[in-house]
């Protein structure tokens, strides 16, 4: 097969999964429509280059949430370029899609391009109503309670929360105080690089609530889940401008533009998209720096809590997640390119060690 010919694969049909060392076919699962909001269709194209390669140099970049939801849904994907390997694996714990390259140290320019397809529309929970949502597994919801290296549920995190939540009744409720806390006392930190890292106990340890949206996002939702809130991080980056709001979007090159989002799961409602960090972000960023009293930050703060604009692809929930092939630490969480030569792992940040674009555009038909 000619490595350099696009290898286009519909989700669904034959784009290889190894999941536990064994081969399995990407399956889609379609989620009903809700709602009447419309669907919009995009490509997103990552092309990565590892400079100065040494020895057998690997790859991995982040794909698509699997599977399927009411807000977003796979099309098709496929690649290019001068691997010996290119193929997808799925994570076992958190089903995250994560796409392999591998080069023989003879490889002295590797390079891969990735292109997927994909459609999402706006998501918005009417918390105001009953709610009717089907039951979540409980083995899932299990998992979203669990502390992970950077996301602790004990200590000084659960005391804060307590504290927080003291007034609270509902978990919706619960979620809410927390959510209000968090755009009330923290701040987005431009100096902060790429997303953060997300330690919140450091956070509140040392009382520097400085930081951007891995965070931010992750303060919400360890302090949801240490007093039994269910609440994930979701990994993604802006594909669109925004309807509303400059500072929240992002077309064209999206090569910076990497921003991970949040959820809770209420009994009543199922899972309430949350996002606090495009809060302060609007704060630091629209119109030069608006105050939090500014009337369209107050607008943000109120459809920030279950509702958000899909102008974004979201890739995975995944933390602590460990690489197929990778002799490399655990990542914390998996929104950029990574790449390894003679098994040292690269700075994903530093452009001088690996060398990646993201560009996006519209699909119309």
């Amino acid at each position: 097969m000619d490595r350099r010919t696009f290898l286009r694969t519909s989700v669904g049909a034959s784009a290889g999964i190894m999941l536990a060392g064994l081969a399995q076919p990407m399956r889609s699962m379609a989620a009903p429509a809700s709602g009447s909001t419309a669907w919009r269709t995009f490509e997103v194209i990552t092309r990565l280059e590892i400079l100065k390669p040494a020895g057998v140099t690997r790859a991995w970049v982040p794909m698509p949430l699997l599977p399927d939801t009411d807000y977003h849904k796979n099309l098709d994907q496929g690649w290019t370029g001068n691997a010996a390997t290119m193929r997808v694996y799925r994570d076992d714990k958190y089903g995250a899609g994560i796409f392999y390259a591998e080069w023989p140290a003879t490889e002295t320019a590797p390079v891969v391009e990735v292109t997927t397809r994909f459609s999402t529309r706006d998501r918005a929970v009417d918390l105001a109503g009953p709610g009717n949502s089907s039951p979540e597994d409980k083995a899932v919801l299990k998992k979203y309670l669990s502390s992970t290296k950077f996301i602790a549920t004990d200590g000084i995190v659960r005391k804060t929360a307590r504290e927080i939540t003291k007034s609270a009744s509902t978990d919706v409720d619960r979620a809410k105080a927390l959510y209000e806390w968090i755009v009330d006392n923290t701040f987005r930190d431009p100096k902060t690089r790429g997303c953060g890292l997300g330690d919140i106990k450091a956070m509140l340890e040392t009382g520097n609530l400085g930081g951007k949206c891995a965070d931010l996002n992750a303060l919400f939702v360890g302090l949801a889940r240490s007093v039994g809130i269910p609440a994930r991080d979701i990994y993604g980056v802006r594909v669109a401008d925004s309807a509303e709001y400059k500072s929240l979007g992002r077309s064209g090159d999206i090569t910076k533009a990497q921003h991970c989002r949040a959820e809770f799961y209420s009994t009543s409602h199922g899972w309430v998209p949350v996002d606090p960090a495009d809060v302060r972000k609007l704060v630091l960023e629209e119109n030069g720096g608006i105050p939090l009293t500014d009337p369209k930050v107050q607008k943000a703060r109120v459809k920030l809590f279950g509702a958000l604009e899909m102008n974004w692809l979201a890739y995975n929930y995944a933390a602590d997640l460990k690489l197929p092939h990778s002799s490399g630490e655990p990542l914390p969480f998996f929104m950029y390119p990574q790449a390894e030569t003679a098994n040292e792992r690269r700075d994903s940040l530093d452009p001088d060690s690996v060398r990646y674009r993201l560009t996006s555009k519209e699909l119309t038909s």
